[in-house]
């Protein structure tokens, strides 16, 4: 904290609360609490602290609107890329922003991963710049004055408890940090290696588009409900539309002999599509590909596309798959069509 107190000046404060709003690892809210405390001894302005607070807010959830606007559903894929579950991601924050709308820019800076997620949603949504604005300076207002006065109100404090801070924080460093280093570079030891194992697995739109036409057993399984509406998006010709976290999640899988699962997300980097391959190859299933470039890949080749997904239980059935629990929703069931 003394290290804050002794750094923090208008310029520092407002490109720390920039880059935090760009979802980049700074500290801001002690920035905020060490603005705050300077304020309460008459060293900055609190007035001038607050103005800096919102205009580094303002500027940068204004960059994530314009993305917003620009490449709507890649950013919310971009943001929600590494949460545990992404669809859920996408889901709960649409449906906050569907029931609440711009009134949700009020409380989101206080809830972690709404925050980022909302002003890329009011730019798809095609919401008025002006108006976003306007409910984004009072969430603003809101959670950088909480900060801001919580340090002017406790400054004495603050400052007495400095020095304590202070060597509680290297303490942490060392308790926390080491592990934290060692935990980021097992998981990156660990893509890279699924990147290796995975890599000959994928298969060309023209590759599969010539097995199917030869009759050869493929079931072709869509995981777009992460990336796109499940409502209005196309599809290959006869895949079933399954959701990526419960395929990762599958207890059960038993693919006969012969039988090829082919999976695809929109995406040409198949992030998704690769997390769930590697889930159902640990299961034991022998014969998983992936399509190379996903779906724009085919649509680039000039492949048909078709607006209906292929019934779930018609298809697995017919390729004599078993898969418990099943990779859809009862809602899934309902939208698709029958295959005569």
């Amino acid at each position: 904290m003394n290290y804050y107190l002794l750094h923090t000046t208008y310029p520092i404060l407002l490109l720390s609360v920039f880059a935090r709003q760009l979802c980049l690892p700074v500290p801001a809210v002690l920035f905020l609490l060490s603005g705050g405390a300077l304020a309460g001894t008459g060293r900055l302005s609190f007035t001038g602290i607050l103005v800096v607070a919102i205009l580094g807010c303002l500027l940068g959830d204004l960059v994530w609107f314009e993305a917003g606007r620009l490449r709507g559903k890649r950013v919310l894929k971009l943001l929600c890329a590494f949460a545990p579950d992404p669809s859920y991601c996408i889901r709960r924050s649409r449906t906050t922003f569907a029931q609440r709308g711009l009134r949700v820019l009020l409380f989101a800076k206080f809830i972690p991963g709404l925050d980022g997620i909302m002003p890329p949603l009011a730019g798809m949504s095609g919401t008025p710049r002006t108006q976003f604005l306007a409910f984004d300076a009072g969430g603003s207002v809101l959670w950088a004055g909480a900060y801001i006065g919580a340090g002017f109100l406790f400054a004495a404090e603050l400052d007495k408890a400095a020095g304590h801070i202070s060597t509680f924080a290297d303490a942490l460093v060392l308790i926390l940090g080491i592990p934290l280093v060692f935990f980021f570079v097992v998981k990156l030891m660990r893509l890279l290696k699924l990147i290796r194992e995975l890599r000959p697995l994928h298969i060309t739109p023209a590759e599969l588009k010539a097995r199917m036409d030869a009759g050869a057993k493929i079931g072709v399984l869509d995981l777009l409900r992460f990336e796109d509406d499940p409502e209005g998006s196309c599809a290959i010709p006869g895949a079933v539309r399954a959701d990526p976290s419960k395929m990762r999640h599958k207890t059960r899988t038993v693919v006969p002999e012969g039988v090829e699962l082919v999976l695809y997300c929109n995406s040409q980097n198949n992030f998704v599509t690769a997390r769930v391959a590697a889930s159902m190859r640990k299961t034991g299933v022998p014969r998983i590909l992936i399509l190379k470039g996903g779906l724009e890949a085919w649509k680039a080749e000039g492949f048909p596309l078709d607006k209906d997904f292929a019934d779930p239980i018609l298809e697995l059935k017919r390729l004599g798959v078993e898969m418990f629990p099943p990779p859809w929703t009862a809602s899934d069931e309902q939208i698709v069509p029958t295959l005569g």
